[in-house]
């Protein structure tokens, strides 16, 4: 699956040429370039981690300056999503007015659809990107009771079955009988 986010994503990849008379553009324009990466491209996600701070002071014939940067962050991350984005910092704008990718992974994962029946017949959708998958079978989920470090905390790590309190117990209680408390479990017949 192809992901297409961002100006020119419908289009073949663009050369090294063609990003460097984009980011000349976007220089001509006054518009600040910086350059981010990912490897979660899910539409949603619009935070991605920049390279480094956008570059707000280069001049219309310093594209060469930007590139290095596009390069270096090829380099370290192959196997990520990397985009160019021209920032327009001017009074009233404030905002991306161009974002294109100038690399993907070698194998793209794409998306799965999730579907859920909700109450009245209605359906939830959830797009789920492949990047975060765990194979064939999804991973499991921890429930409430079985959080990936809990075995730091006393009494959790472990699923308690009903009647079980081991968060507050009552001092000199029979463990037989659990907590006692009325509103978390209920009471066993006397002994």
């Amino acid at each position: 699956m192809r992901v297409t986010q961002g100006t020119f994503s419908f289009l073949d990849d663009l050369t090294d040429s063609e990003i460097e008379a984009q980011i000349a553009y976007a220089l001509s324009n006054d518009w600040a370039i910086m350059v981010e990466y990912t490897d979660d491209p899910h539409p949603r996600n619009s935070f991605w981690e920049m390279w480094k701070q956008p570059e707000f002071d280069l001049e219309p014939g310093e594209a060469d300056v930007a590139m290095r940067d596009v390069a270096a962050c090829r380099e370290a991350y192959p196997n990520h999503y990397v985009k160019v984005v021209a920032y327009d910092s001017s009074l009233g704008r404030q905002t991306s007015a161009l974002s294109f990718m100038v690399n993907r992974p070698a194998e793209e994962p794409g998306f799965r659809l999730e579907r859920q029946d909700k109450a009245d017949r209605q359906m939830r959708y959830t797009v789920v990107p492949y990047a975060h998958w765990a194979g064939p079978a999804r991973a499991p989920r921890p429930s409430s009771r079985e959080w990936p470090g809990a075995a730091d905390h006393p009494g959790r790590g472990r699923r308690l079955r009903r009647g079980q309190d081991d968060h507050h117990p009552r001092p000199g209680a029979d463990p037989r009988r659990g907590s006692g408390h009325p509103r978390l479990h209920r009471r066993l017949p006397p002994l």
